[in-house]
Order: structure tokens, then C-alpha cells, then sequence
């Protein structure tokens, strides 16, 4: 069969590229890594994280905008920018499982702040690193969770999100996310749960203070409360 330009999903191969250079840039790939805290940022936060001009960080959010990769708001006389949605949380954190492992932290607080990340952090609006990948495995050993052909929730999983009084039948229809999902972890290097059943449960450790932001980035803190009640609820336990 002779290739045509409408190969691969009607997917041509410019657009394709066009897309791959939005992100083949440094300071672009720095801004989307940190806006998959799933909050808003404001240009000159987003320039001082990049360490970038205020100009340069402008011009770099605008080809992310016009790309389709970024939504703007704005309130008054701030701009604030956010990961277009999910899909896109989807694709920047598919992209850094694929990337070679970053280079060992060379001072003490790169490696405290690494190790953090590692621990427990947010993962757009769902759970990562080895919290998250232990909520998973147990997930699954319980039967809550099958995996078989990808992340499906069981009846039993159904009723333990109501047991913890989360409605995801309400939850799954404000969107047109799937209600659970596979989404491969960078440090941990295997999956973790995404979709509304990860969001929802992600925004419930946060509510009920089981897990607490690490200052104002992505990492999380288990509190003694949070070790209590995924002991419980899961047997998860997490070693330092």
C-alpha cells in the first residue's frame, strides 16, 4: 500500500511537525512542565520560573496560545494562561515518561525538592509519583481497579468513590473526559490514574486534607490524617 498524505489518522506530516516545534523549545517545554499544576500562571511568574524576559516569555505564550496548547483568561489587567485541558496535561507528561531521566540534583535543596516530586506531587489534576502509582497497584489488588485492557473501574471501585462521597456519574457528565485512564508516570515509570476518577480523587485527598501543597509547585506532603486513612481505605503505606 502506497503512503498518501492523509496517512496515519488523516494526520498530514506538518501538522505534525508544527505541533513537535511548539514544544522543541526549552523555555516552551519549561512553561508547559510547570503549568501541569493544573492552576493558572501569569506571564511574568511564568517568565521568572523560565528565567526568561518578560518579553520573551510573551512571545513564547503566544505561539503556545495560537497552538493551541495553552487557553488565556483574563481578569482586569492580568493575564493568566493554563494547559488547554486535560489532553494536552495528557501529551507534556507522555512526553517526559519518553525523555531520557534528568541529571542527578546538585545541591542539597535540588535533591530535597527532587525527592519531593518523586514522593507524592499533582499530575495536572490527578495523583503522581509514588503515591500515585501505590493508590493505583492497590487499586487494582483490591479489584476496585481492573487493568486488563486498560484502566476500567469495577462495580466495587463505583461504590468505594461513594462510599468516600464522591459522585463520579456527576462528575463524568460536566465533560467529555473518560471516567478512567492510563497515564504513564515520568519518575515512577509506570502508570498512575488519570481521567475524572483521578481528578475526583486527587481534588478529595486535597479537601479532606489527607495530602497538603508543598509551597506553591506541584509537590505534595501526606499528612498523618492522609497515612491514616489510605492505610484503611487501601493498606497503602508510604516509605520516606
Amino acid at each position: 500500500m502506497t503512503p498518501t498524505a492523509h496517512s496515519g489518522g488523516g494526520l498530514r506530516g506538518p501538522q505534525l511537525a508544527r505541533l513537535a516545534s511548539l514544544i522543541a523549545d526549552e523555555t516552551r517545554a519549561t512553561i508547559c512542565l510547570a503549568l501541569l499544576d493544573g492552576r493558572a500562571w501569569t506571564a511574568g511568574e511564568l517568565a521568572r520560573h523560565a528565567g526568561v524576559a518578560a518579553s520573551t516569555a510573551s512571545e513564547h505564550l503566544s505561539r503556545l496560545i495560537e497552538g493551541g496548547l495553552l487557553a488565556e483568561e483574563r481578569q482586569g489587567r492580568h493575564r493568566y494562561v493554563r494547559l488547554a485541558g486535560p489532553q494536552v496535561a495528557q501529551l507534556i507528561e507522555d512526553l517526559s515518561a519518553h525523555a531520557a531521566p534528568p541529571p542527578p540534583p546538585r545541591t542539597l535543596r535540588a535533591s530535597s525538592a527532587s525527592g519531593a516530586m518523586a514522593r507524592a506531587r499533582t499530575c495536572y489534576d490527578h495523583l503522581a509519583g509514588r503515591l500515585g502509582t501505590a493508590i493505583t497497584d492497590a487499586m487494582l489488588e483490591r479489584g476496585l481497579l481492573q487493568g486488563a485492557t486498560g484502566f476500567a473501574l469495577t462495580e466495587p471501585g463505583m461504590a468505594w468513590f461513594q462510599d468516600l462521597g464522591i459522585d463520579l456519574t456527576a462528575a463524568a457528565s460536566r465533560g467529555r473526559r473518560p471516567m478512567v485512564r492510563s497515564c504513564l508516570d515520568w519518575t515512577e515509570r509506570r502508570p498512575h490514574l488519570a481521567g475524572v476518577a483521578g481528578a475526583a480523587l486527587c481534588r478529595h485527598t486535597l479537601d479532606a486534607g489527607w495530602c497538603v501543597r508543598i509551597g506553591s509547585g506541584r509537590a505534595l506532603r501526606v499528612s498523618a490524617h492522609g497515612e491514616r486513612a489510605m492505610r484503611e481505605l487501601l493498606g497503602v503505606t508510604l516509605a520516606e
